[in-house]
């Protein structure tokens, strides 16, 4: 079975920020998750390169279009490589592959008889390079970025959008889980039924961005450009690969601000181009820092950069997904970073792996005693492991996070219930204090296997601690039972998760 999931790709007219690194993540954890139910599993992510902002922010930094790309795009690609995720491609727009193939796209469209040269005006948002009707502007400003819109006219070509209105309809009321979470399904829906009007999809007062291919003096929408690169990533990111089997993709994540583009235009290009639509869309919330979501044109963001470097990649990773139910909006701080990571990092799992470790080493030479006694400890290992796997499938993230930290506190308890330092001051209790290590080592390996979609690094080294494999084989979720667990030395290593100081 093949599993392709997207992230939107992200405009450069600015350096990645924490929202950023949020749908990465959140891609990321959904595709390990699915390499561990063996899957075969193409993740896309990348950079949005075209447009007039692009432009202009290109021109503000006395560079080039293309120099303030290649800087800006790197940056991206760093932050991917730092927040550990496993993207198998790195689109961008400049390519010139997906460039070519856009006009291809584009000429699908034309010979579908969907584009028509029209004269438009409108109010324009150059934060969204949108329109927007005055009806739904906010005191007269976007509602997304908050800034005024100023009124653009100029002869474009246009997609008859408004063709698809009632394919589209019937579509999402044949597929209601289509557009994840329910709320924004019925946001969608009830877009397509208000009535569509047709889009323009190009340009002629803006010069950097593909060119339409019959002609070359207008130049593509960049929001249509980029919503191509789903497709147009798989015509040549492994050469030599087809990797046509991946589509349709199964799972688009996104932001909520860009729900229109993705659940109503998107599908409609694709029905004009003739091609099979995506599985699925989930649509994230946004994180929010004082009561406003984090964006750029607001000025209200955090450095990703400067959090990893202080609590380390699987502790952002955590907090992200641990503190924000998945697809709502959350308030996020640094005093919740701090909270969660002494509270539940440090506290709970860390220090339970330290003292299991440390009491192997000390009651049994480091050595795993073979046999466990807990037939109830085992029968809440599996549950924590089935409930896990059904809520990633689910794309409910911090459910699943949820089912873990319950195994967690479980086995804490049962420390505390079965105080292994009392049973090792009497050889009576010998065979019982083997049962309790034995079952101790078995389930932290079924939270490391559980725990590795959302903290790979944390899950790998904790399996090391533990003696237990850590290849990719060894990572598969349906190595995740009780009896699984391998004899072998434990090694005693620093705490998983140091203390910071709060004035760090």
């Amino acid at each position: 079975m093949t599993f392709f999931i997207t992230t939107p790709i992200y405009y450069v007219n600015a350096d990645p920020h924490l929202g950023h690194a949020y749908s990465t993540i959140a891609a990321d954890i959904l595709a390990r998750h699915h390499r561990q139910c063996g899957e075969d599993v193409f993740f896309l992510t990348g950079t949005d390169e075209h447009g007039n902002k692009v432009a202009q922010a290109a021109a503000e930094r006395g560079l080039s279009p293309r120099e303030h790309c290649d800087q800006v795009s790197e940056r991206f690609r760093a932050l991917a490589g730092l927040l550990d995720v496993s993207n198998d491609f790195f689109i961008r727009t400049t390519d010139p592959q997906h460039e070519a193939f856009v006009q291809q796209f584009v000429q699908r469209l034309q010979d579908a008889g969907d584009i028509e040269k029209r004269t438009y005006g409108g109010l324009y948002c150059t934060a969204c390079e949108g329109f927007w009707y005055e009806r739904d502007l906010v005191d007269g400003k976007c509602p997304d970025h908050g800034i005024e819109p100023v009124w653009l006219e100029e002869e474009n070509y246009y997609f008859l959008l408004s063709r698809y209105q009632e394919r589209l309809a019937e579509f999402f009321r044949a597929n209601p889980d289509w557009v994840k979470p329910r709320s924004r399904y019925n946001e969608a829906l009830s877009f397509i039924e208000q009535g569509l009007e047709d889009i323009s999809i190009s340009r002629s007062s803006i010069t950097w961005g593909v060119p339409v291919p019959w002609d070359p003096e207008q130049v593509i929408y960049v929001w249509v450009d980029a919503l191509i690169n789903y497709l147009s990533a798989l015509t040549y990111a492994r050469p030599g690969d087809d990797l046509s089997r991946f589509w349709p993709a199964r799972l688009h994540i996104m932001a909520k601000d860009i729900l229109k583009f993705h659940a109503v235009i998107w599908p409609a290009l694709l029905m004009s181009a003739g091609y099979e639509l995506p599985r699925g869309e989930l649509i994230h919330g946004y994180l929010l820092m004082g009561g406003e979501k984090m964006s750029k044109t607001r000025g209200n963001v955090l450095d990703p950069f400067a959090i990893i470097e202080r609590y380390g990649i699987d502790a952002l990773r955590f907090y992200l997904f641990r503190e924000v139910t998945f697809g709502q909006d959350g308030v996020i701080s640094l005093d919740g970073f701090a909270a969660r990571y002494t509270n539940e990092l440090a506290n709970e799992l860390g220090n339970l792996v330290s003292r299991t470790v440390s009491m192997v080493g000390k009651y049994r030479g480091g050595q795993i005693p073979p046999a466990g006694g807990d037939a109830g400890l085992a029968q809440e290992g599996a549950a924590m492991v089935a409930a896990c796997r059904a809520r990633f499938d689910a794309v409910e993230i911090t459910p699943a996070l949820e089912s873990v930290w319950e195994f967690v506190r479980r086995l804490n308890r049962f420390v505390e219930e079965q105080a292994p330092w009392k049973l090792a001051k009497e050889q009576a209790h010998a065979a019982r204090l083997d049962a309790v290590l034995h079952d101790l080592v078995a389930g932290l390996r079924l939270i490391a296997l559980c725990l590795y979609p959302v903290m790979p690094s944390t899950a790998v080294e904790i399996l090391r601690r533990l003696g237990q494999p850590t290849a990719a084989g060894a990572l598969a979720l349906e190595r995740a039972v009780w009896d699984g667990l391998r004899p072998a030395a434990v090694e005693l290593a620093p705490p998983l998760f140091p203390r910071i100081e709060a004035d760090a």
